[in-house]
């Protein structure tokens, strides 16, 4: 088994993704607060990963009988960008709510350094057994 294919980590990288998609689509509706006729976007990733953890088995890879082991494939879990064109906050049928979209990138900022934290300590953990627990 590929070290870096663990599930934990390949979920946290796809959640690195996602949140700096999330930023670049935040910035993009912050600015185009004053644009008429902008539609503001966001981007649908936690429902995908929710769903792909919640509905595969688990498959049991192992190399001894007394391991456990196994996890979902997240290869087919990736962030995408949705454009939400049924609502109107403004004249000019721009839909951009800036308070709304502050509160979205303080989410995001500290979801990003979360994830970040986690995999920066996962590797730490990898190098401290590399190096022989010193």
């Amino acid at each position: 088994m590929d070290l870096f294919s663990n599930p934990v980590l390949m979920a946290l990288g796809k959640q690195l993704d996602s949140a700096s998609l999330s930023q670049r689509v935040i910035a993009n509706n912050v600015a185009n607060v004053n644009t008429p006729g902008f539609k503001k976007s966001f981007v649908s990733f936690q429902e995908k990963l929710k769903a792909a953890l919640g509905k595969q088995e688990i498959v049991m890879l192992t190399t001894n009988l007394r391991h456990m082991g196994g996890a979902p494939a997240m290869e087919n879990v990736a962030p995408s960008v949705v454009q939400e064109k049924d609502s109107t906050m403004r004249y000019g049928e721009n839909n951009v709510d800036i308070d709304q979209e502050m509160v979205n990138l303080a989410a995001n900022t500290l979801l990003y350094d979360t994830s970040s934290l986690i995999m920066s300590n996962k590797f730490k953990g990898l190098e401290n057994v590399i190096r022989g627990g010193s």
